[in-house]
């Protein structure tokens, strides 16, 4: 046991009387503890039950003979933190929480990791540390919020961004929107849609990181406790059998996430978080990988925003087991990557099946043959740039219109809201990528403004800063190199003409190389936004979006 180095021998007399100062007796000391990482708080709605779930794997861990220890981290709710200075925290707090981890984990040799996440960036910085560390691990999530129901209609909070749009356009009132505000979230979970919190829950269990039912069972379901309890068992025995993160973290256990995630239609986000969790386990995906899983993955599922569905109808689907068993008709998958049950793909969902065929298409029978994200290149986007196909209008999917531009999100917003945006128009919004920012911050306030004032299929939108998973549109993230960088997004001037394919993978600006180079000379990189704390030393060490905004 890891633990003995810090319990064990005369010389830990004195860390065995600090482990009793807890409360800990003799025959506790003899068995193995097991860290529980856990980010509940009291300002995120997905994380303030998590303290209910942390119990039910207590005891779990101690009915299967293992004594359980926890500790915190942090986590940003995006949604209160959109549209203000805290979204430049949000992405960054993802290296916080892995650095946090490895810190208390190699500070307190634990014998196994139980990890309890729920939002955004929560999940892939746990996901960071648990490749990172290797040792046992293992993952239950907070499960998703109920959908709200606004006037006999489901509803989550990417509707209650475009209702402001709305309001604005005369579309709404405020007494209907105030109404929808007090049902939107009707409880704890994360946001009911296929938002990134909930991409990245499912994705952890397409992965094999978590048990069947992670990223579907909803919070508020004794369901949820019950899984937690069994997570709380299952990594006592992953403990036994010395399964590690190691062996379900392989690059064939990514590309399986992948697929799974291409399949969902999941956000724009796991663009950044995969690739920055495989970069811990030692394995590279670039957007070119993106992009081959894309063309060869058909979109079965299109949940809120891209469509009518929310989480809990996928779970009463067959939730992402079904949706993998559904895949394995293309033979896309590698069945014999182990997870965290102790068995593989294959033997986990051989009697999984998907209940509704109206919520997971079957594979002869999709939404779109290809995946529910495409990587873009061209001469506006070098090192590529990510939207959400599956989430754009028909007619949008091939577009030209001029340059509208902007330097920041609160430009833009002013702009949309005060009616200068004109249908055809391409809204660009630069100098908000990870180093411009910093802190590449999300823009659905400008995406729901847009959708909620009847835009959304007419201007796109594009910018070096990323997009929540409830965004919906012609919206184009992750524009590489970003603007701060000197990308050819830095370069765009009022008026030029956008060139949008998103079938051919296009993205660029109608402009000649020769005017490019013009104005790439005289172009001056601009001051730091921010020249002390945090943000200081993340704008400097961070990478492009293109490689996950990882810290080198």
């Amino acid at each position: 046991m890891r633990s003995t180095a810090m319990k064990q021998g005369l010389e830990k007399a004195p860390h065995r009387s600090l482990f009793k100062a807890l409360g800990l007796t003799d025959w506790e000391l003899e068995k193995p503890i097991i860290g529980i990482v856990n980010s509940h708080n009291e300002i995120v709605p997905g994380h303030m039950h998590l303290d209910q779930i942390a119990s039910a794997v207590k005891s779990g861990i101690q009915l299967a003979g293992g004594v359980p220890l926890e500790f915190p981290t942090i986590g940003v709710c995006d949604g209160i933190a959109m549209n203000h200075e805290g979204m430049k925290y949000s992405l960054a707090s993802r290296e916080i929480i892995a650095d946090s981890i490895e810190i208390m984990a190699k500070g307190h040799p634990f014998d196994a990791l139980v990890f309890i996440p729920n939002c955004d960036k929560i999940v892939p910085g746990m996901l960071m540390a648990a490749a990172r560390l290797d040792i046992p691990s293992i993952f239950v999530s907070g499960g998703p919020m109920m959908a709200g129901n606004f006037k006999g209609k489901k509803i989550s909070l990417s509707n209650m961004f475009e209702m402001v749009g709305s309001v604005k356009a005369n579309k709404m009132t405020e007494e209907e929107l105030a109404e929808a505000e007090n049902v939107a979230c009707p409880g704890c979970g994360s946001c009911s849609g296929m938002f990134t919190a909930n991409s990245m829950n499912c994705l952890t269990e397409a992965l094999g990181m978590a048990l069947p039912g992670n990223g579907t069972v909803l919070a508020v379901e004794a369901a949820r406790i019950r899984l937690a309890k069994e997570t709380g068992r299952k990594v006592m025995e992953l403990l036994e059998k010395d399964i590690r993160p190691s062996q379900i973290m392989t690059r064939e256990g990514f590309m399986n996430a992948l697929i799974a995630d291409m399949a969902l239609g999941c956000s724009t986000n796991t663009a950044l978080h995969l690739p920055a969790i495989s970069h811990e386990a030692g394995i590279e995906l670039d957007f070119n990988i993106f992009d081959e899983i894309s063309k060869k993955t058909p979109q079965l599922c299109k949940l809120a925003p891209a469509g009518g569905h929310h989480m809990e109808d996928l779970g009463a689907a067959g939730g992402i087991q079904a949706v993998l068993a559904e895949l394995t008709k293309l033979n896309l998958l590698n069945l014999d990557v182990m997870t965290t049950t102790g068995k593989t793909v294959g033997e986990n969902i051989k009697d999984a099946i998907v209940l509704d065929y109206d919520v997971i298409r079957p594979v002869n029978n999709p939404y779109s043959v290809d995946g529910g994200i495409a990587i873009l290149w061209g001469s506006l986007a070098p090192d590529g740039a990510v939207v959400k196909k599956g989430a754009v209008a028909e007619k949008m999917l091939v577009h030209k219109g001029p340059a509208r531009v902007f330097n920041s999100e609160e430009e833009t917003v002013e702009a949309i809201l005060g009616g200068n945006i004109k249908s055809g128009d391409v809204i660009i919004v630069r100098y908000e990528g990870p180093k411009g920012g910093p802190g590449m911050r999300e823009m659905l306030t400008p995406t729901s403004a847009v959708a909620g004032m009847g835009l959304d299929e007419t201007v796109a939108l594009i910018t070096d800063g990323r997009f929540s998973g409830a965004t919906r549109g012609a919206s184009i993230g992750h524009v590489s190199p970003e603007a701060a960088e000197g990308g050819p997004i830095g370069l765009i001037e009022e008026g030029d003409i956008i060139s949008i394919d998103i079938p051919n993978r296009k993205l660029d600006i109608m402009v000649s190389d020769e005017e490019l180079e013009k104005r790439r000379n005289k172009w001056q990189k601009p001051e730091p936004k921010v020249k002390t704390g945090y943000l200081a030393r993340y704008q400097r060490l961070v990478s492009s979006a293109s490689s996950g905004a990882i810290i080198k």
